[in-house]
C-alpha cells in the first residue's frame, strides 16, 4: 500500500453539525439571516454535492432549496451530515424565490454573497421582496472555512500525497520526450488511478521558453532535453484540493536556467521558514521577494506568493504584499515564488503547507531536484 492509499483508508468523517453555528457567530448583529448561493459554501455547510443548491440561514433555522434532480440526493446528503434543514424542491414555474416568500416576514435585513452573486441575481431579491432589506456581504462563510478542521486537513493531506505519488510514477515518462499535452494527460490519469476524484485545476506543463508563461496551457510541443519544465498540478479528495509545482529537466540545463532554479529554491525555502501561526501573511511574501531581490531578479516574480487551499483551489487567506491579516493554526496555504524571463525559461516551486502553532507541516513532499 502506497502512502496515499493508507491516508485515503484512514480518513475521519467530516462533522458538519457545528458549521452553521460557526457562521452565525460571525454574522453582523444587524443581519437577520444570510442567503448562501455560492455552491462551495453550500457544500461546506450542508454536505450537499450537487450543482444546484441554496441555503437561507437564520439565527435559529436552515432552509435548503434545490431542484427536482436532487430531491433524493439532498435529503440523503443533508441527513448524513446531520443538518436539520427544511428542504424545498423547486418545480416548473416555482423557483427558489417562491419558497423564500413563504419564509420571509416583513422588515428583515438579509445578507447576500456579493463576491459570487451576479447583479441580476441580487436585484431579483430586491425587486421581489420590497418589504425587506438586502445588503451585500463578503467572505462570511469563507472566513470560517479558512481555519480547517482536522477532517479537512486529512483530505487535503491525502490529495497532496496522491499528487506526490502520481508525479513520482509519471516523471520517468519525460525521458521519452512526450508532448506537454501527453505528459499532462498521463499525470491527470495517474492521480485518478491513485484515488483522486479529478483535477483541482487544469494541469500546467510548460517546457523551455514556454515556462515563462506562469499559467501556460499544455501544447503539442515536445519536451526538449536540457530545458526546464514547469509542472503545476493538483487533485481532489472528497471535495478538497491539493496544489503543487515542481520544475525539472531531462538533462542538465544551461548555466542561466540552473541559476534561476537555485534562486527560486532558496526563495521558496526562505518563505516556508516564516510560516507559523501569528505571522502576517505579508511577511511570507516579503521573505520570498527579499531573497530574489538579493539575487537581483525580483522583477521577474510577477504574481502573489500564495493562497489558501481547501474546497476551492484558490481561497482565503491570500499570501501577498497587501495581506495584513495574520496566519492562524489550521490555515492551509501555498508558498510558490517563481521567476519568468521571456524568451529564456520559467521556474516555479510550490508547496502546500498546514499552519501550526509551532511552524508548519509541508503537505507536498515530492523531491525538488532539477535534473531527472
Amino acid at each position: 500500500m502506497n502512502q496515499s492509499s493508507k491516508l485515503l483508508a484512514d480518513l475521519q468523517p467530516i462533522d458538519y453539525s457545528g458549521r452553521p453555528q460557526k457562521v452565525r457567530n460571525v454574522l453582523s448583529e444587524d443581519l437577520d439571516g444570510l442567503i448562501i448561493s455560492h455552491l462551495t459554501n453550500v457544500r461546506y455547510l450542508t454536505g450537499f454535492t450537487g450543482s444546484n443548491g441554496l441555503v437561507y440561514l437564520t439565527r435559529d433555522s436552515i432552509v435548503f432549496i434545490t431542484d427536482g434532480r436532487y430531491k433524493t440526493q439532498s435529503a440523503q446528503e443533508l441527513g448524513s451530515a446531520g443538518i436539520d434543514a427544511e428542504i424545498f424542491v423547486t418545480s416548473q414555474g416555482e423557483g427558489p424565490l417562491n419558497f423564500l416568500e413563504k419564509k420571509f416576514s416583513k422588515n428583515l435585513r438579509i445578507g447576500l454573497e456579493s463576491d459570487t452573486l451576479s447583479w441580476a441575481g441580487a436585484n431579483s431579491y430586491i425587486d421581489k421582496f420590497v418589504d425587506n432589506s438586502f445588503v451585500p456581504t463578503s467572505g462570511i462563510v469563507e472566513s470560517v472555512r479558512m481555519v480547517k478542521e482536522s477532517s479537512e486537513v486529512d483530505r487535503i493531506r491525502a490529495a497532496c500525497r496522491i499528487a506526490d505519488d502520481a508525479l513520482a510514477q509519471t516523471l520517468p515518462m519525460l525521458k521519452e520526450f512526450p508532448s506537454e499535452k501527453e505528459f499532462a494527460r498521463a499525470l491527470d490519469r495517474k492521480m485518478v488511478d491513485l484515488g483522486a476524484q479529478g483535477n483541482s485545476f487544469d494541469t500546467i506543463t510548460a517546457c523551455g521558453p514556454r515556462g515563462a508563461l506562469p499559467h501556460a496551457q499544455p501544447s503539442d510541443a515536445k519536451i526538449a532535453p536540457n530545458q526546464m519544465i514547469v509542472i503545476d498540478f493538483g487533485c481532489i479528495v472528497e471535495g478538497y484540493c491539493s496544489d503543487m509545482t515542481r520544475t525539472v529537466s531531462v538533462g542538465q540545463p544551461d548555466e542561466k536556467q540552473t541559476e534561476m532554479f537555485e534562486q527560486v529554491i532558496q526563495s521558496q525555502s526562505d518563505g516556508r521558514k516564516v510560516v507559523k501561526a501569528g505571522v502576517k501573511l505579508s511577511e511570507i511574501d516579503v521573505a520570498c521577494r527579499e531573497t530574489l531581490a538579493g539575487f537581483g531578479v525580483d522583477q521577474y516574480f510577477t504574481h502573489s506568493t500564495g493562497h489558501g487551499v481547501g474546497l476551492d483551489i484558490h481561497e482565503r487567506p491570500w499570501v501577498r504584499a497587501a495581506g495584513q491579516d495574520s496566519t492562524q493554526a489550521g490555515h492551509i496555504l501555498t508558498v510558490e515564488p517563481g521567476i519568468y524571463i521571456e524568451g529564456i525559461a520559467g521556474v516555479r516551486i510550490e508547496d502546500t503547507l498546514h499552519v501550526t502553532e509551532a511552524g508548519s507541516e509541508v503537505l507536498t513532499t515530492a523531491p525538488k531536484q532539477l535534473v531527472l
